[in-house]
């Protein structure tokens, strides 16, 4: 991988498997990225302290929200750690990463940005988000800074619960 220029290796072991995975991060003069599927704190905290990642990678929705996320990224800071937020798909979830990038000190240089076309997120902004130059700009505005289609809206499926 290096002599090939990647820049990153995420999660190369099964991400339950922080030993493995630093083995593979000790190895290697590349960083290795991890905890995009992780959904609890513990788990960052040992990973962090026993520097399994180069980089941290929590998901706003897998971990529980943007606090959450955010609690791991600062636990990354603490460690002197990079911590590049995972968004695996084009959902709000892409927006709310985009402002927990541009809103930590230790953001990396990249964030994942799904080039996949999901049928469900088809549709979903008024005005969608538009790769210029590798970079998307970070919506500004009321609340996320987008707006969600009315039409988008109208084609779920709605039940009510009691």
């Amino acid at each position: 991988l290096e002599q090939y220029g990647v820049c990153h290796f995420e999660e190369p072991c099964p991400y339950t498997e922080l030993e493995w995975t630093k083995q593979v991060a000790d190895a290697l003069d590349i960083p290795v990225t991890g905890g995009e599927q992780d959904t609890d704190l513990a788990q960052f905290r040992r990973m962090i302290a026993m520097r399994a990642v180069d980089i941290v990678q929590p998901d706003i929705c897998y971990v529980g929200g943007l606090s959450r996320a955010l609690e791991a990224a600062k636990m990354a800071e603490s460690a002197g750690m990079v911590c590049m937020p995972h968004a695996a798909n084009l959902s709000m979830v892409t927006i709310f990463t985009l402002h927990m990038a541009a809103a930590i000190p230790n953001a990396g240089a990249f964030m994942e940005y799904t080039i996949e076309q999901d049928e469900w997120t088809k549709g979903l902004l008024a005005t969608p988000l538009e790769v210029v130059g590798g970079q998307v700009q970070v919506p500004e505005g009321p609340g996320w800074g987008v707006t969600i289609r009315q039409e988008w809206l109208d084609r779920g499926d709605y039940q009510i619960s009691r």
